[in-house]
């Protein structure tokens, strides 16, 4: 059974629909919406910030997201997909976008929609990935704009990652 647990009387609303692991880890102030999913040994980690996540969104096996004490809360919004491996720190990530696995997007650094930032890029504080492009390398850099095919990626994979969760409904 996934641990979800209160800290600080703040404890983690999950909407319905959410699939979350049995090993995944979700405390504090956390917020997440309509059919998203939470998969294996992730950790949402709201005690020392918020973390909000929006509806349709996935977060992959072993992704840490976090916040910075009485500075940065996490903003997560809707059909975002974050890769396995992932580490989200006190930013937003807007609708339609997708951090690869490996990557990570630091504090303040805001993440527009339809992004995507490659695997193992690290998107530095106070970063603006703008709109319609993907971000890769160390510290990331906008690389080119999106094409058809991965503006498409975008709007579909957040329903592939419902599908995959509902494999694992018990009967």
């Amino acid at each position: 059974m996934a641990l979800i647990r209160a800290v600080l009387n703040k404890e983690p609303r999950i909407e319905e629909n959410t699939f979350v692991a049995e090993n995944a880890t979700i405390v504090g102030d956390v917020t997440i919406g309509k059919h998203c999913s939470i998969w294996f040994n992730a950790v949402v980690r709201g005690d020392v910030n918020y973390i909000r996540i929006g509806s349709y969104s996935n977060i992959q096996d072993g992704v840490v997201i976090h916040g910075t004490y009485l500075r940065n809360g996490t903003d997560i919004g809707n059909y975002v997909n974050v890769g396995h491996n992932a580490l989200i720190h006190g930013c937003t990530l807007k609708d339609h976008c997708l951090v690869g696995m490996g990557a990570i997007v630091m504090d303040r650094a805001v993440v527009e929609e339809y992004v995507i930032i490659a695997a193992g890029a690290v998107v530095l504080e106070n970063t603006i990935c703008e709109s319609g492009f993907l971000y890769a390398g160390v510290p990331a850099k906008k690389i080119k704009p999106l094409t058809h095919e991965q503006r498409t990626l975008l709007d579909n994979l957040p329903n592939n990652y419902v599908l995959y969760a509902s494999w694992f409904e018990v009967d």
